[in-house]
């Protein structure tokens, strides 16, 4: 699921429209989208901290999505955090 959504996330950014809240963010700038990545970041933490298993899916959710905007928004991809995840297996 997290190519497919890089792949829309991608779409968003090259042709926004109105309605998408991605292009929103893409709109906004860098600031905005590093803002979603921290608030997102502690709310994972929040809800690790006692507000149950369905709520820290959901924040980790929010923060895969935000993180995903991020790389597209630095023109990185999936395939670069994979090659750097190999790459720390060795």
């Amino acid at each position: 699921m997290l190519p497919e959504l890089f792949t829309i996330i991608e779409d968003r950014k090259a042709h926004p429209t109105a309605e998408s809240y991605t292009a929103q963010l893409f709109a906004e700038g860098e600031d905005r989208i590093l803002q979603k990545v921290g608030e997102e970041a502690v709310e994972v933490i929040l809800a690790a901290k006692g507000q149950g298993d369905q709520r820290l899916i959901e924040e980790i959710s929010d923060l895969f999505y935000h993180t995903l905007v991020l790389l597209a928004a630095k023109d990185l991809t999936l395939a670069d955090v994979e090659a750097e995840l190999r790459a720390r297996h060795r």
